[in-house]
């Protein structure tokens, strides 16, 4: 264990989380107990759900002086991105952080090391993120599409129409019965296609018949 880690501070927190209530947490609490932390936060979210109470509560107390100990980086952060801005947060209000099971720990220079290889590691995944939002966008515009959801279909009706392009490209179903599995009429189903950009009307297309 890394008690030794551990200088002098305020508290020394713990925080453990799991995905699922299938999943069995205690292993995590025992670790962090051994650990020497004083009290412990726990949730139980998926990795990039943004609903953590218990984390919540948790930042709200911490205060400078204090050490956050979890046994790994991914029952922290819900991404690579969120998990660096919630260690310069830590940084920035000179709370300390150790996992357990990962080479990080920011009350030393080596640890302090590996967090900012993480942090070079997100901003390199934004900007690849940055770039295929741009290329996406200049695709659309190449095309003749403004950026953006389509003109005139509602939010809550994209993830049918996406259904509706996949189940139409498979080739296995007639419009009727793409219609019927996705409870819309052809008009509708047409409609999204053409958001979609789907070319229609294919004679050999089973779902135009």
């Amino acid at each position: 264990m890394k008690n030794e880690l551990i200088g002098f501070c305020l508290m020394i927190f713990g925080y453990a989380r799991i995905s699922t209530n299938d999943q069995n947490i205690i292993s995590q609490i025992d670790v962090l107990k051994a650990a020497g932390c004083e009290k412990i936060f726990q949730d139980i979210a998926s990795g990039s759900k943004s609903e953590r109470p218990g984390l919540l509560s948790l930042l709200d107390i911490l205060r400078k002086g204090d050490t956050l100990v979890i046994c790994k980086l991914d029952r922290l952060g819900r991404s690579l991105r969120h998990l660096v801005d919630l260690v310069n947060t830590l940084i920035n209000q000179q709370v300390d952080l150790i996992s357990l099971n990962d080479p990080v720990d920011t009350s030393t220079p080596q640890g302090r090391l590996c967090f900012n290889l993480f942090a070079a590691l997100a901003e390199f995944e934004r900007e690849i993120i940055r770039e295929r939002t741009r290329i996406g966008l200049d695709s659309a515009r190449l095309r003749g599409r403004n950026g953006g959801r389509p003109k005139g279909l509602p939010k809550k009706a994209m993830p049918v129409a996406c259904a509706a392009e996949t189940l139409y490209k498979e080739r296995k179903l007639t419009v009727d019965e793409i219609a019927l599995q996705l409870s819309i009429s052809k008009t509708t189903l047409y409609s999204y296609l053409r958001h979609r950009g789907v070319p229609i009307g294919s004679s050999t297309h089973p779902a135009s018949l």
